[in-house]
């Protein structure tokens, strides 16, 4: 039978350990929440840029048409 010196020794290396996996899960959660974060920065920039081009279609969609019906108008005389 292991005297009390080795079975606090035992759990001592038990507490290290897992202290070391603690701290090993916490560094993976904090890469995961920078990974996150910055893949959450990119799509915002894509949806701004989304905006931006949809916004600059609309616009280019109504000088066409305006320039279609002024060809229109001129086409009648």
């Amino acid at each position: 039978m292991p005297d009390n010196t080795d079975l606090i020794n035992e759990y001592k290396e038990q507490v290290r350990i897992l202290k070391q996996e603690v701290a090993e899960l916490q560094d993976a959660g904090k890469s995961k929440d920078s990974a996150n974060k910055r893949c959450l920065q990119k799509l915002e920039h894509s949806q701004q840029d989304l905006d931006q081009a949809n916004k600059k279609i609309t616009d280019l969609e109504d000088q066409l048409h305006k320039v279609n019906k002024k060809d229109n108008e001129w086409n009648l005389y």
